[in-house]
């Protein structure tokens, strides 16, 4: 350790990775790297805001025991900082007889994982608790919340500049090089451009005497730690780490319920997950801001950072095609990417999904939506990782897999990691 420390990625992992280093170690200066003019631009600031207590994951796996120290520690940072946290409760709808036994394997991980206070209600006790929605059985979560996930991570930023580190905006890393000296970034700065007393400007672009987009040198560092999201794979790169899994972006498109109908949910209604899938399914979310949500589908996306249809970068998609596990995992599951096409080219279509759960909800009353973009890692044989992946190599750390519940547990995974690579000071 040189006593400084770099963060690749300014969404809520690695801010809450940068707050976790300067905890553990307040002698280590800590500077986040992140491309976008802000924090939280990307799979932090486009996601549902729901804090998942666990309910899906397999016992055991970092996915579970993460999600739970997660949601501790969450609910306590948001009543320190007063950042509205509301326990809603989430409902799981069977709708029919097919789906109990799925169902009740919910049921069972949730216990096995301790999710607190779950119970399983019949047709009856789901109308208690949502009076417009229907179903032969539901799993209740009462702790299941709600939160504004840019919220939490301005608050984090915030945290580390009061510690004493920084957070840089438009500083894209395009190089890692490893030196005997510790770990140097090539930096591409964005806007008026910061120039460090260690900066080296290798070229400027300039319109009317203001830099506009710079190349800069930091470092060095004795430690990186990568939370690069939908940029994970192309960070890793970098540093010569193995192409798998590459992240493969689907879109998530929502629509929102019309103010007069909001009505219709109280709280979560969700559908019984396939297992076959980490998509949860298309959803009925009520949020902190008191909007309701409905969605999201997922449909391939022609550009990681691609919020549109229309939204395209060639080299995002040629990765895309290029890479083996794509193929792999297109054959496999063509017949569930064409419904999931449908549902976005008809809103009647879309919406008669969440019918199956609220049947009074009708196309007129919903209102086009945010969308998100998911980080799917697909692994070379086309699988869908599923879990948490985190690879380390001496000074470097990559972070190469953080789906959902990722958000949720982000306190908890800068708890693992910091854990692995910072030693705690002698006392």
């Amino acid at each position: 350790m040189t006593g400084r420390v770099a963060v690749i990625g300014g969404g809520i992992v690695g801010l809450a990775v940068a707050r976790r280093i300067g905890q553990v170690d307040p002698g280590v200066t800590v500077t986040v790297f992140e491309k976008e003019h802000d924090v939280a631009r990307h799979q932090t600031g486009h996601n549902s805001g729901v804090v998942h207590a666990g309910l899906y994951y397999q016992p055991g796996s970092l996915k579970a025991t993460l999600c739970r120290r997660g949601v501790a520690l969450l609910k306590e940072y948001c009543a320190a900082h007063r950042i509205r946290y509301d326990e809603c409760g989430k409902i799981v709808v069977a709708v029919d007889d097919s789906e109990l036994g799925r169902l009740a394997d919910i049921a069972d991980r949730a216990r096995a994982n301790g999710v607190p206070g779950t119970t399983m209600l019949d047709a009856d006790g789901l109308r208690r608790y949502e009076p417009h929605a229907r179903g032969v059985a539901a799993l209740r979560s009462p702790t299941t919340a709600i939160v504004d996930y840019q919220a939490v991570a301005r608050a984090l930023r915030d945290d580390v500049r009061d510690a004493g580190g920084s957070v840089r905006t438009g500083a894209e890393v395009v190089s890692v090089d490893d030196r005997g000296d510790g770990v140097h970034l090539g930096l591409r700065v964005r806007g008026t451009a910061r120039v460090t007393p260690n900066g080296n400007h290798a070229a400027a672009s300039r319109a009317g005497g203001t830099v506009t987009e710079v190349s800069e040198t930091a470092g060095p560092f004795g430690l990186v730690v990568a939370c690069a999201g939908l940029q994970s794979d192309q960070v890793a790169r970098l540093t010569g780490e193995d192409p798998s899994p590459r992240i493969i972006p689907f879109r998530g498109e929502y629509w929102l319920l019309r103010p007069q109908r909001r009505e219709l949910v109280r709280g979560l209604i969700y559908p019984v997950p396939d297992p076959r899938y980490p998509f949860l399914g298309i959803h009925l979310t009520r949020r902190v801001d008191g909007e309701v949500l409905v969605g999201p589908n997922a449909v391939l996306a022609a550009a990681r950072e691609g919020y549109t249809a229309l939204a395209v970068d060639g080299s995002d998609l040629r990765q895309t095609i290029a890479w083996p596990g794509f193929h792999k995992m297109a054959r496999t599951h063509w017949r569930t990417g064409a419904r999931e096409i449908l549902w976005t080219a008809s809103r009647r279509a879309f919406v008669a999904q969440a019918r199956r759960y609220v049947p009074q909800l009708r196309a007129a009353d919903v209102v086009r939506g945010p969308a998100g973009v998911r980080a799917q890692a697909v692994a070379r044989d086309g699988s869908l990782v599923d879990d948490f992946v985190l690879s380390i190599r001496g000074r470097i750390v990559h972070v190469r897999n953080a789906p959902s519940p990722g958000a949720t547990a982000s306190l908890a995974i800068a708890e693992h990691i910091v854990s692995k690579v910072v030693p705690e000071p002698a006392a």
